[in-house]
């Protein structure tokens, strides 16, 4: 038996209509807060006037529970629930020391 004959149609319907998690790899570029990370993310995107390929550099609060992680690893964060006023991201693993 599959687990779709188990689902009722509402919440069939209502797992597919909620998207994933936004997820996102950055460098870490501060470690000053405890269990709070400052991550820079590059973004390569076209220009939308003119077509050249331009960086978009953004900065994400993130939770680090273990305080594992320093300044210049390399990381994979995703969205979680607000934890506080600027944290929205916590810390999922460290790709590269």
């Amino acid at each position: 038996m599959t687990d779709t004959a188990t689902e009722t149609p509402e919440t069939a319907a209502a797992s597919e209509a909620r998207p994933l998690r936004k997820s996102r790899i950055g460098e870490v570029t501060g470690t000053r807060m405890q269990k709070t990370l400052i991550v820079k993310t590059v973004t390569r995107v076209p220009h939308a006037k003119f077509g050249k390929i331009v960086k978009q550099i953004k900065k994400f609060y993130v939770h680090d529970e273990d305080g594992k992680a320093v300044i210049g690893d390399v990381v994979r964060i995703t969205e979680t629930r607000p934890l506080s006023r600027l944290k929205r991201w916590r810390l999922v693993e460290i790709l590269k020391h």
